[in-house]
């Protein structure tokens, strides 16, 4: 059972955001319902059901999405959200040891950070020449890149090389660069 994310925007633009999903125990036939939710970009709060079956989850989950569509959260598509993309100038063309770890480490950093602020998804990484390239997709870019940051100094991640960038969806060429300002050369991916 895959993780199930809605959002819902209030009447003064305030985005909040649900989410649920399952987990069975390792070796076990019963697992955890859990339930999150929060206004987008703040710390969430967190409901769990323990020993919970298969089918009890099930019903759980068709509930949650019910009670969502009555008080107006949906699932965003992917074009209703930004990139927001992360990159490490590197040393050498194709990256060392040293840079995957910083990949992993980061991605994994990144990845609990925004999840438990409904700020999006790390969606990939990739190398180009002497850059590394870290895609999320986010509901809220700015609130995204200011967490971004928060998140890669607490993780005590090298700051220096550090460049962020956000465009829409369906337009990863037109990068804007957003940290740092100003811009000392246009942000590309390659």
């Amino acid at each position: 059972m895959s993780i199930v994310r809605t959002y819902r925007r209030d009447e003064e633009g305030t985005l909040y955001f649900r989410e649920a999903w399952y987990a069975q125990y390792e070796g076990e036939e019963v697992g955890q319902f859990v339930v999150n939710h929060g206004t987008v970009g703040h710390q969430s709060k967190t409901e769990t059901a323990k020993d919970v079956s298969v089918a009890t989850a099930d019903g759980l989950l068709d509930a949650f999405m019910e009670q969502c569509a009555e008080d107006g959260y949906k699932t965003l598509n992917t074009d209703e959200q930004s990139w927001v993309i992360v990159q490490y100038a590197l040393k050498t063309t194709e990256g060392t040891d040293r840079d995957k770890y910083l990949e992993a480490t980061a991605k994994e950093a990144l990845t609990g950070h925004l999840a438990w602020r409904g700020l999006g998804t790390v969606e990939s990484s990739d190398y180009a020449p002497r850059k590394l390239n870290i895609r999320i997709l986010s509901p809220e870019p700015k609130k995204a890149v200011a967490a971004v940051k928060t998140c890669l100094r607490e993780a005590k991640l090298d700051f220096t090389k550090l460049s962020i960038a956000t465009a829409a969806f369906d337009d990863v060429e037109t990068l804007k660069q957003a940290y740092p300002l100003p811009a000392k050369a246009p942000f590309t991916l390659n």
